[in-house]
């Protein structure tokens, strides 16, 4: 089949969506392709197509296990077989997966970037058949970029080993993180190899609103009440999160919050709920809309301004995917500057301090010197401060640069599903006495849906298993723990823990390359983000997305029309900001060209339009 038949074959869709039919064009050429598409740009499609035209799978690397698990589920809903590996899986588990990947029909294989340096997984490598190494948020891989990751630095030595082209995706790339991309992805980094396609990054039916106040609550009311269709309120903090949900919900809103440390079930049924509509604003922290495809978000609100214009661009580009006319507020008092730059010393601690949060983990786990290579640590955060009297946001940064810098890796918030083991003979099983009549559809569907289970513990999905079994998820839980406290099965329900993988054995004190000069160089690109952050706050003589624009080197711009800055023009001022810019978007466009658009009513200009383009015409404009 051709791109176009394929995307209509699995995906339903009659046509690409801009500079989509290009970048799989590219891919599908065997060349390597770096694209930069704006959030809402369709990424998935470009490596989904082109890998379905191709024998083998497509090998995808992401670092984002809500987005992995969310694309594994579209894709086998439309019978395609996909499989995702992960932090919280077993050894075990990852071997499963990796040969149901090398010997079944897999076509897509997801995995996150700490898997790709293990032992188990460059044994695979081999046998995979892999079509493509699609690489998603790209920028990870630059140590430049406002989210760098270490483990994406394998990506580069993969190449030696696996002959398939590169598609790396990412939303968000200066021009200089862009190029640092394309060098550590290369076969050969002294001759870069990639074609880069970046998209434009205007929105022309978002307007982007900055407003300084300090009754955030009042504005974010007034929004609510003013705009239509579905919402989001971005926040950083989980609590207050929580506090602005209720504060909406009290004044008749239908509004839920939405975290990290929600457990999995719940984060999964409300993200399904106001996917549906049945939930209209969602108010959350930025664990919550990646790779979420939900087009007619109306109105995506910061509480307070993100730490980089990377990150916020991001998440406003979460509003009107669908075309329609949306708004980005951000909401900002001078507290809030104060405030990003509070966060940026929080977030460099002493590099004394991080060798001695290096010593304390290894202590708080019984580790002695020269002794903890390749073992991964359960990490309590809460117990690890109390024992030694530190702060959570301090430990949490110092971990974060010991695994920038290459002595650890370090995952929050890992998943770890509920296991099951059936710990009776098969024989003995049928002759137990059972104290509720659903127990017998339950031990069979276990039996039937996960093999093994007789003889070692399983890993179970208990949506599945109580859809299965006609009964509600909470009823069970009351099930498996009966079932436990009779001695029929080995019953661990599903946690939550962040995880430390311990690069090399413990060094002693003085003698942990903690590279300060690097150290100082990210400092300074971290203020230099904040700063970029604070004039994009202040400066409201400039329109918004020019300013936003201009960030990521697009130099062609003109005034949108529609944001706070241009919404402050006079009429004739703005009127005249909306005719330049239609003749800008259409170079050799006649005088009668832009007459005929002053006079059509769909694009939504004033009455004296006409006027106004008379008096340009007589200034020479």
């Amino acid at each position: 089949m051709t791109a176009q038949e394929t995307l209509k074959r699995w995906w339903g869709y009659d046509g690409f969506r801009p500079m989509q039919e290009e970048i799989i064009s590219t891919a599908l050429q065997g060349r390597d392709v770096l694209a930069i598409l704006p959030t809402g740009g369709g990424k998935s499609v470009c490596f989904q197509v082109p890998a379905m035209m191709r024998e083998g799978l497509a090998l995808v690397i992401t670092p984002l296990i809500a987005l992995m698990k969310d694309q594994v589920q579209n894709l086998e809903k439309q019978g395609i077989k996909a499989i995702a590996i992960h932090a919280g899986m077993s050894r075990r588990e990852v071997d499963l997966a990796l040969n149901n990947a090398a010997y079944g029909d897999c076509k897509f294989l997801y995995v996150s970037p700490e898997r790709l340096g293990t032992q188990l997984f460059q044994a695979y490598v081999s046998v995979l058949n892999i079509n493509y190494i699609v690489v998603d948020e790209a920028h990870c891989i630059s140590q430049w970029g406002y989210d760098f990751r270490p483990d994406y630095l394998q990506i580069g030595e993969l190449r030696q080993s696996v002959d398939a082209p590169v598609i790396a995706l990412t939303a968000t790339a200066t021009e200089s993180v862009a190029q640092d991309i394309v060098r550590r992805l290369s076969a050969d980094p002294e001759k870069p190899s990639f074609t880069t396609l970046k998209a434009p990054f205007e929105r022309p039916n978002l307007s982007y609103i900055v407003r300084e106040c300090q009754d955030k609550a009042g504005q974010l009311l007034d929004i609510c009440r003013g705009v239509a269709g579905s919402g989001i309120v971005y926040l950083r903090n989980r609590r207050r999160c929580e506090e602005v949900a209720e504060l909406l919900r009290a004044q008749g809103e239908s509004a839920s919050f939405y975290h990290a440390g929600l457990g999995p079930l719940a984060r999964s049924e409300r993200q399904e709920a106001w996917k549906r509509g049945d939930i209209r604003v969602m108010v959350c922290t930025n664990a919550f809309g990646m790779g979420i495809d939900k087009p007619d978000v109306r109105f995506v609100v910061h509480w307070e301004p993100s730490d980089s214009i990377e990150s916020y661009f991001q998440e406003a580009g979460r509003a009107g995917r669908d075309g329609l006319r949306s708004y980005a507020v951000l909401l900002w008092n001078p507290s809030d500057i104060a405030h990003l730059h509070q966060l940026h010393d929080a977030s460099f601690p002493s590099l004394e301090t991080i060798d001695d949060i290096y010593q304390k983990l290894h202590i708080f786990h019984g580790i002695i010197y020269e002794t903890g290579e390749s073992r991964t640590l359960r990490f309590d955060t809460e117990a690890f401060c109390k024992q030694f009297g530190l702060r959570p946001a301090t430990v949490h940064y110092a971990l974060r640069y010991l695994e920038q810098s290459g002595h650890i890796s370090y995952s929050e918030d890992a998943e770890f599903p509920t296991r099951v083991r059936i710990s009776i003979p098969r024989n003995e099983l049928y002759d137990a006495d059972l104290r509720e009549p659903q127990m017998i559809p339950l031990l069979e569907a276990l039996m039937r849906g996960y093999p093994g289970i007789m003889s070692y513990s399983v890993p179970i999905d208990e949506e599945r298993l109580a859809r299965e079994c006609d009964a509600t998820v909470p009823w069970l839980h009351q099930l498996l723990y009966q079932l436990s406290l009779d001695r029929i099965i080995n019953y661990v329900p599903a946690d939550r823990s962040s995880l430390v993988y311990l690069h090399h054995d413990r060094l002693t004190p003085g003698n942990i390359d903690l590279q300060p000069q690097r150290y100082a160089l990210l400092q300074k690109l971290d203020a230099d983000r904040i700063d970029a952050m604070e004039a994009y706050l202040t400066n409201d003589r400039v329109c918004r997305s020019r300013q936003l624009l201009a960030y990521f080197g697009q130099e062609k711009t003109s005034d949108c029309g529609s944001c706070d800055v241009c919404r402050a023009l006079t009429p004739e001022q703005r009127t005249r900001t909306l005719l330049k810019r239609y003749m800008e978007e259409h170079p050799g466009c006649s005088l009668a060209d832009v007459t005929a658009w002053c006079r059509d009513p769909q694009n939504g200009l004033p009455p004296d339009a006409l006027e106004v383009l008379r008096k340009m015409v007589d200034d020479g404009e």
